[in-house]
C-alpha cells in the first residue's frame, strides 16, 4: 500500500490524539501532534448591521497564520441545515479522535433569540469538503434554547463533553456527553456561577481545562479553570476582558507552533460583526494583551464561530474544493479599523462593518493602461473603476479613454509605511501615491522623506 503526504499527516496526527481537542487544534497531545498543522480553518455564519449580508449556513475561511483569513465559497455557505429552522448560528467545528470532524451549531435562523429549541444541528466530516449524516440532536427537555455548543474529548470517561448555553431559570451553561454525536446523556448543569453567562468555550490543555465565557452581568469575558472538567469545578482567574462595547462569542484557541494563545470575541453593540483579538504565552496567568487591529482580519461580516487547526494538505483540499475570493479588501494601515471603499461614486475609507458592505469588494485586475499594473473594478458596479480626477479618487464607468485607462492605473510597490504591506503608485503622475486624507482618496506626491504620516496613509493591506 503506498501512503500519500496526506495520509502519513493523518497517521502521524491520529498517533498523538490522546487528549482533548477543541476549537484551535489538538491541545495536550505530544509536540509531533502540534506540528503537524499548519494552517487553520474558521467556521462561522455571516451578518452586517442592517441584516443585508446575514446568512445562516456553514461558512468557512483559512488562513496560514491564524491571523488573517481568506473566505472560502466566495464566502457563500457550504452546506445549510435542512431541517428544523433551516438555518444555523455560533458553528463549532471538532477534530475528533479518529482525527476526522464533527460539526455542531445552534439551530437558529436569524435573530428570533426568544424560540425554544432543545436541538444542535450536527454533520459528519471526513476534510471539510464534503458534509455527511446530517442530523439534528434533541439536548434536553426544558423550555429554552440550545445555543453556542463547544465539544472537547474527556479521556477520564473516554467520551465527548457538549457544552451550550441554556436557561433553567438563570442562564447556565449545561453539559450532555456521548461517544457518537447521535446519542446523548442526560442534560446537568456544566456550570453556574451565582450570575448568567453565556457563550463558553472549552480547551483542553495538559490536564487543565480552560472555560472562557460571557459575564451577563457586566458583559466581560472571562476565562475560569478546573483540573478535572467536571461539572462545577471551575474557578474563574481572570480579569474581565473588553474591547469595543458589548462582546459575546469568545472563541480561545492555542496556536500551530504551541507557543502562544489567542482569545478572539466579537462584537454586537453598538455596532454588529467586529472581531477583536487578545494573545498571550501563558494562558494561564491572566496576562492577555490586545492584540492592534492591523494585525488580523476576520473573514468577511463573520460573526460567532470556531477555529481548528488543519494540515497543509487539508488546506490545499479546502481551497481546491471550494476556492478563494475573486476580490480583495483595501485595508488602512494607520486606520487598520477602516477600509477603502465607494460611497455616492467617491473614494474614502471607512470603519468595518457597514452597509452596502459590497461597497468594499474590489476585482484587482490588471491595470487599463499597463498590465504590469493594476485596476480596481468595483464588484457591485461591474465597469466601474477607481480613478483619480484633479487628483481625487472617484468611482466612475470606463468611457474607453485612454485618459481614463491611466487615471484608472497603478503600480504596486512595498508599502511607504510598512514593506510588508502595499502602496500603490499613480501610472499617469508617477510621483504620486494613492493614500486617504481626512478619510477621502486621493493621489498625492510622496518619498522616502515624506513624514511617517504620510507615508502610513499611503499603505495599505490587500486581504
Amino acid at each position: 500500500m503506498s501512503l500519500t503526504r496526506r495520509d502519513f499527516t493523518r497517521l502521524a496526527a491520529m498517533s498523538a490524539l490522546t487528549a482533548a481537542t477543541s476549537g484551535a487544534t489538538v491541545l495536550g497531545a505530544p509536540s509531533a501532534a502540534l506540528a503537524a498543522n499548519t494552517a487553520y480553518v474558521f467556521a462561522y455564519f455571516t451578518e452586517t448591521p442592517n441584516q443585508s449580508g446575514a446568512n445562516y449556513g456553514l461558512h468557512l475561511a483559512v488562513s496560514t497564520d491564524g491571523l488573517n483569513w481568506r473566505p472560502l465559497n466566495q464566502n457563500n455557505p457550504v452546506v445549510t441545515p435542512t431541517a428544523g429552522t433551516l438555518g444555523l448560528r455560533d458553528p463549532f467545528v471538532l477534530r475528533k479522535q479518529d482525527g476526522t470532524f464533527v460539526v455542531l451549531a445552534t439551530d437558529l435562523n436569524g435573530t428570533d433569540f426568544g424560540q425554544n429549541n432543545q436541538y444542535l444541528h450536527v454533520w459528519d466530516s471526513v476534510d471539510l469538503r464534503s458534509f455527511t449524516g446530517y442530523r439534528r440532536v434533541r439536548m434536553h427537555g426544558l423550555a429554552t434554547h440550545t445555543w453556542a455548543p463547544t465539544a472537547f474529548w474527556v479521556a477520564s470517561r473516554n467520551q465527548y463533553a457538549i457544552v451550550y448555553s441554556a436557561n433553567n431559570g438563570t442562564d447556565v451553561f449545561m453539559v450532555n456527553y456521548t461517544s457518537d454525536f447521535r446519542t446523548v446523556s442526560a442534560n446537568e448543569v456544566y456550570f453556574s456561577p451565582g450570575f448568567g453567562v453565556l457563550d463558553g468555550d472549552v480547551v483542553v490543555d495538559g490536564s487543565t481545562f480552560y472555560l472562557y465565557f460571557k459575564n451577563l452581568s457586566n458583559g466581560l469575558v472571562y476565562g475560569a479553570r478546573s483540573s478535572t472538567g467536571a461539572a462545577n469545578s471551575y474557578t474563574t482567574y481572570t480579569s474581565g476582558l473588553r474591547q469595543g462595547s458589548q462582546m459575546e462569542a469568545p472563541l480561545l484557541i492555542k496556536n500551530n507552533s504551541g507557543n502562544e494563545w489567542r482569545l478572539w470575541g466579537d462584537s454586537f453593540s453598538p455596532v454588529n460583526n467586529d472581531y477583536y483579538a487578545w494573545t498571550t504565552s501563558n494562558v494561564g496567568a491572566n496576562s492577555w494583551t490586545a492584540l492592534n487591529q492591523r494585525d488580523f482580519t476576520p473573514p468577511l461580516n463573520a460573526k460567532h464561530g470556531s477555529i481548528v487547526g488543519i494540515t497543509g494538505a487539508e488546506y490545499d483540499g479546502l481551497v481546491t474544493r471550494w476556492g478563494l475570493p475573486n476580490w480583495v479588501r483595501l485595508k488602512s494601515y494607520n486606520l487598520p479599523d477602516r477600509y477603502v471603499r465607494h460611497a455616492d461614486n467617491i473614494g474614502r475609507i471607512d470603519p468595518y462593518p457597514f452597509d452596502p458592505y459590497q461597497d468594499q469588494l474590489w476585482r484587482m485586475v490588471a491595470g487599463l493602461a499597463d498590465s504590469a499594473g493594476v485596476s480596481f473594478e468595483s464588484v457591485n458596479y461591474p465597469g466601474r473603476y477607481l480613478r483619480h480626477s484633479n487628483y481625487a479618487v472617484r468611482l466612475d464607468a470606463n468611457d474607453g479613454t485612454a485618459t481614463f485607462r491611466a487615471d484608472a492605473t497603478f503600480t504596486r510597490v512595498a508599502g511607504l509605511g510598512n514593506s510588508a504591506w502595499s502602496s500603490f503608485r499613480s501610472y499617469n503622475f508617477p510621483d504620486r501615491y494613492l493614500r486617504h486624507f481626512n478619510y477621502l482618496l486621493r493621489i498625492d506626491p510622496l518619498s522616502s522623506s515624506s513624514s511617517t504620516t504620510d507615508r502610513e496613509d499611503a499603505t495599505f493591506r490587500v486581504s
